[in-house]
């Protein structure tokens, strides 16, 4: 191979790195997804067939990124007009309470469900440690103040259907026994869990339906044609989109809206838009 040619391609591949990197680094992260998926229910009301169910997660307002990106996305997604949403944790990247200050400002602009709006915990919520409980009670007030309902291991219904919320599996009040002891296979249950390594707990009580989950971000970087080599997971199946269990159980995980780090690539931002259906 001649010198020059040498150097044509080593410049040509030192500039296709240049230009992944911006792109992982300055695109990708801020170019938001809405994913479309068919959402049959056991137990569905009439009424309630068609109607939307949006999922939001791990919104990780904090210092990594431009959290006012949120905020556009929040404006994008009232113009869908859902019927429910949910969200499934990770509200802040917590570092200090300036996050909470960013929090506060971002949750004017919450996305409300015309028929019910509710959410759960993750990790994060929880601080240094994942250990803060009174960092997290505070969190769930201003989600509360903002129309959020939240679901501490605890259940809902709303207008026909029923909406189970665990806390997070890494902090300090996991504790879905409390809420899985009344589990009613006869309602129109679907469940909100953010780290979805719970699905191989025995902590379900032989529920039947759907799960929807976050924490993992889809590994935010995933090389084309390869599983994402880091994922905050157990069970690395667990790594996003539609899951199978076998069980009667259909397991969801939430690509993020948020960044933990500011870098994607393969794995936009994702807000999910569920179409409702009789099961």
């Amino acid at each position: 191979m001649k010198r020059s040619t040498f150097i044509k391609g080593l410049l040509g591949f030192a500039g296709a790195g240049l230009l992944t990197g911006l792109y992982s680094w300055q695109i990708e992260p801020y170019w938001l997804e809405f994913v479309e998926k068919d959402m049959p229910v056991k137990n569905l009301p009439e009424s309630l067939e068609g109607l939307t169910l949006m999922q939001i997660s791990d919104i990780h307002i904090g210092n990594r990124f431009d959290w006012h990106y949120i905020i556009e996305s929040f404006q994008k997604a009232q113009k869908l007009a859902p019927d429910f949403v949910v969200y499934t944790g990770d509200y802040v990247t917590y570092k200090d309470r300036e996050q909470l200050s960013q929090l506060k400002e971002v949750l004017k602009y919450t996305v409300h469900g015309k028929l019910g709006t509710s959410g759960i915990l993750g990790n994060h919520d929880y601080g240094h440690g994942w250990k803060e409980s009174t960092l997290a009670n505070e969190i769930q007030g201003m989600l509360e103040k903002h129309g959020i309902t939240m679901l501490r291991n605890a259940q809902q219904d709303f207008n026909g259907l029923n909406i189970i919320g665990f806390d997070d599996y890494w902090a300090t009040n996991f504790h879905p026994e409390n809420v899985m002891k009344d589990y009613d296979a006869s309602k129109a249950n679907l469940l909100l869990c953010h780290n979805p390594d719970v699905c191989d707990l025995g902590v379900w009580n032989s529920y039947q339906g759907w799960i929807l989950a976050g924490h993992t971000h889809g590994g935010q970087v995933k090389p084309p044609f390869l599983n994402a080599p880091m994922l905050p997971v157990k069970n690395k199946k667990y790594a996003a989109g539609e899951i199978d269990l076998g069980d009667g159980r259909t397991l969801y995980i939430n690509r993020a809206l948020g960044c933990l780090w500011q870098v994607r690539l393969n794995v936009r931002p994702e807000i999910t838009v569920f179409r409702l259906k009789v099961g």
